[in-house]
């Protein structure tokens, strides 16, 4: 009994596996023949034929009539119906949470930002939250899954994330429990970075490589790493946590324990204490958010400002010094720069590539591409929908019945 129990149990296993594999072929290559789809995951043609009617049948992917194959055949293609199944997407990036639809392809439908949150109204967003999400389940049947990026370090199994730079109250929430728990959606939460990064690496055309970091500037600093196209994740999920590297032994204290951390020297927040002790650069700086001040600063800069452009290379050279810890730790093909921080443009990466260049190893500096993102939407948003995404790519048999 117990052998027979787990041979059935290994058999759904390999065709779960197969499943993905072809839903991650189509994903990733867009159409391709049956003959096609064999030949690049090393399975029988009876085996896809198998495979592919259940999922023909399921709705998830549909055939495109004929194109010319192999030697000129004509042969019948297949691609992955992007647009049947939705996904709700949620950022939590402290003062700021953003909610979107997204199809499979990564394009948002809908976007929607909650009012600006405190410390003292955290427990009202959540509460708003739920409203918001239930609404947007009741009126779109095709969503299927809930994803969220929240900031790190999250502890995954735990559910709550460990340390929340100036706004602590976040730490407060466990985010499984809280929406998880009850939800009648299949729900997954990711780290800001990670989450940008899975978005980088299944909607942004000009990432073509499996070997990936996601470097997030924006109200706290965070990075992704995807290697040979995995995530490093790390024992708890709390794994590349940049903006709690020391670049000062000597700096600013940090609500992680740590001086000197990185976030403490270019995040919104460190820009925004910046200007105010720059004083008269922008009058009315105490009464914007971070986000707004920042984005004032990048626009005087841009406009030919002095002091302005002069803060926002320094704060690019921060960035810059991140960028060398993330070649010697990980060793990407490929950083992109991304969030609030990254709109200050071309100035900032400019300044980049001059640290960089001057602070790296030749072979790895050459080898390696530095970019700013270049999604429609925000990239952690987008990774938010990302993360339902990788799961409903992964693990199909969750989100639609196969019979």
């Amino acid at each position: 009994m117990t052998t027979t129990t787990n041979a059935t149990a290994s058999q759904a296993s390999v065709s779960e596996s197969n499943r993905s594999r072809i839903l991650q072929h189509l994903y990733h290559n867009g159409i391709s023949s049956r003959a096609q789809i064999a030949q690049a995951l090393g399975l029988t043609p009876a085996a896809i034929t198998k495979i592919t009617a259940r999922l023909l049948e399921a709705g998830v992917i549909a055939e495109t009539g004929d194109f010319e194959g192999s030697k000129n055949r004509r042969s019948i293609g297949l691609e992955l119906d992007t647009t049947r199944f939705h996904v709700i997407g949620v950022k939590f990036a402290r003062s700021l949470v953003q909610v979107g639809v997204f199809d499979l392809a990564g394009k948002p439908l809908s976007v929607q930002e909650l009012p600006k949150v405190s410390e003292n109204t955290i427990d009202e967003s959540v509460a708003l939250l739920h409203g918001i999400i239930d609404d947007l389940r009741r009126k779109d049947p095709a969503v299927v899954a809930v994803g969220m990026a929240v900031p790190g370090p999250y502890l995954r199994d735990v559910g709550r994330t460990a340390v929340v730079s100036s706004m602590q109250g976040w730490r407060k929430v466990n985010f499984l429990r809280e929406f998880a728990d009850d939800s009648p959606l299949p729900l997954f939460v990711e780290q800001d970075a990670r989450a940008g990064a899975l978005a980088q690496y299944l909607f942004d055309p000009n990432v073509t490589t499996d070997c990936l970091a996601y470097y997030l500037v924006g109200e706290g600093v965070g990075l992704g790493v995807i290697d040979h196209g995995a995530l490093i994740n790390g024992a708890q999920g709390a794994a590349a946590e940049i903006g709690h590297i020391s670049i000062d032994i000597h700096g600013k204290p940090c609500d992680c324990g740590n001086v000197g951390c990185l976030e403490r020297y270019c995040s919104t927040p460190a820009i925004h204490e910046m200007i105010l002790e720059e004083g008269d650069l922008i009058p009315d700086a105490t009464e914007l958010s971070h986000t707004e001040a920042s984005r004032r600063l990048f626009a005087m800069a841009k406009d030919g400002n002095a002091r302005a452009e002069r803060l926002v290379r320094q704060v690019a050279r921060t960035v810059g010094f991140g960028c060398v810890t993330v070649f010697n730790a990980f060793n990407p093909q490929h950083i992109v720069i991304g969030d609030i921080v990254a709109e200050a443009g071309p100035m900032l990466l400019e300044e980049v590539r001059h640290v960089v260049d001057a602070h790296t190893i030749p072979e790895l500096n050459t080898a390696t591409t530095i970019s700013l993102s270049s999604l429609p939407a925000d990239a952690a948003l987008n990774g938010a929908a990302a993360v339902a995404i990788t799961q409903f790519l992964t693990n199909p048999s969750l989100f639609f019945e196969l019979t």
